[in-house]
C-alpha cells in the first residue's frame, strides 16, 4: 500500500523547513504550510511504517473542527488548498499542550492504577475504574519536548518556571474548557464520546491562537455513546475510535517506548487494519463517505497546490 512518508520540496521565497514527527512545515516570513504526511508516531516514537491515508483524515478532521471553534478563539488557518495541506499563521508556541480529560483512560488511568491520585497537580477521587466519567473534565497540562517525551506539569510549575505567565495561562485554561464543550457536543452528534483531547496555542501578534490539529484521533479519544453505560456496568473494554488501538498493539507486543525496546513488526496486515481505523474515524464523525486521494502523483499534486497557494492566501502580504 502507498503512502505519503515524507517530502521534500523547495519553494521560492521559503524561508525555513521542519520535519516533526508526523507533518512537514514549510515557512514563509509570517507564514507556514503545513503538509499532513502518512507517517505515525506512538508513545513519541515515529513507527518505521506510513498509514495509507492517515495525513487526509487527520487534516479534514482538523480543518472541520477548526471552523466549527472559531468563534470560541482565533487559529491560525487561512486556508486548506489540498487535502493533505493548511496553510496558516506562524504563531510562536508556547511550551506547553493543554490536554483536558472528562474520562478516566489512556496514561491517566495507567497512572491511575499504578496507585496515584494526582495527575499534574489534579487530585482524582478514589473508586474509579477504567473509563469511568470524572466528575468534571480536568485538565492535565504536559510540557512540550522538541524532543524526545513530554512530560506530565502542573499549574503551579508552569507559572513558577515562566513558561506561561499566568495572565495568558489563564485564557490558556478558559479556551481548552470551553473547546473541549464544544468538542463533546460535536462528538455526540455523531454519537460518539469525546474522552480526552489535547491543545495547542500560540501567539500571532501579541493574540493568543489555537495552533495545530484539534479534535483528531492523533491528538483525542473517542467512545461511542451506545452501549457505554451497560459496557461500564459490566467492567468491558469501551468501543473506541481513537490512536489507542495502535499504543495497546504495541504494548501488547512488548514496546512503549522506552530505552532497548523494539517496535513490532508492522505487516501489510497490520498497516492496512490501521488505516481502515483511521477512515472509519473520519466517517463515523463527520458523517460523510471518506473519498481517497489518488496516491500515483501525491507528491506531485502536493507542490503544485502549495506554488499555487501559499502566497494567495487572504490577506498575505509578501
Amino acid at each position: 500500500m502507498e503512502a505519503i512518508q515524507e517530502t521534500n520540496f523547495s519553494f521560492a521565497g521559503q524561508t525555513g523547513f521542519y520535519r516533526g514527527k508526523v507533518r512537514d512545515v514549510y515557512y514563509f516570513e509570517d507564514k507556514i504550510a503545513v503538509v499532513a504526511t502518512d507517517r505515525i508516531s506512538a508513545f513519541d516514537v515515529v513507527l518505521p511504517r506510513a498509514i495509507p491515508y492517515k495525513g487526509q483524515v487527520l487534516n479534514q478532521i482538523a480543518s472541520l473542527n477548526l471552523k466549527a471553534t472559531k468563534d470560541i478563539v482565533p487559529n491560525w488557518v487561512l486556508s486548506t488548498p489540498d487535502p493533505n495541506v493548511t496553510i496558516g499563521y506562524n504563531c510562536e508556541p508556547f511550551k506547553v499542550e493543554m490536554v483536558i480529560r472528562g474520562y478516566l483512560a489512556g496514561h491517566a488511568w495507567r497512572e491511575y492504577k499504578a496507585g496515584k491520585r494526582s495527575v499534574c497537580g489534579v487530585t482524582l477521587p478514589e473508586g474509579l475504574k477504567e473509563n469511568d466519567k470524572l466528575p468534571q473534565p480536568v485538565i492535565t497540562p504536559t510540557t512540550k519536548a522538541d524532543e524526545g517525551h513530554d512530560e506530565d506539569i502542573s499549574r503551579e510549575e508552569i507559572l513558577a518556571k515562566g513558561l506561561v505567565s499566568e495572565e495568558d495561562y489563564t485564557k490558556l485554561e478558559r479556551y481548552t474548557q470551553a473547546l473541549f464543550a464544544r468538542g463533546t457536543e460535536l462528538a455526540k452528534q455523531q454519537g460518539l464520546i469525546l474522552v480526552d483531547t489535547k491543545y495547542e496555542f500560540g501567539k500571532y501578534n501579541g493574540e493568543v491562537y489555537l495552533i495545530d490539529e484539534i479534535h483528531t484521533p492523533d491528538s483525542s479519544r473517542y467512545f461511542y455513546s451506545e452501549g457505554y453505560t451497560e459496557r461500564q456496568a459490566s467492567s468491558q473494554p469501551q468501543r473506541q475510535l481513537s490512536k489507542e488501538f495502535v499504543r495497546q498493539w504495541l504494548i501488547e507486543n512488548g514496546f512503549q517506548g522506552k530505552e532497548g525496546q523494539q517496535i513490532p513488526e508492522m505487516t501489510e496486515e497490520v498497516v492496512a487494519g490501521i488505516s481502515e481505523r483511521y477512515i472509519e474515524l473520519y466517517e463515523v464523525f463527520t458523517g460523510n463517505k471518506f473519498i481517497k486521494q489518488d496516491y500515483s502523483n501525491a507528491l506531485k499534486r502536493i507542490e503544485a497546490q502549495l506554488k499555487e497557494n501559499i502566497f494567495n492566501t487572504k490577506d498575505y502580504k509578501i
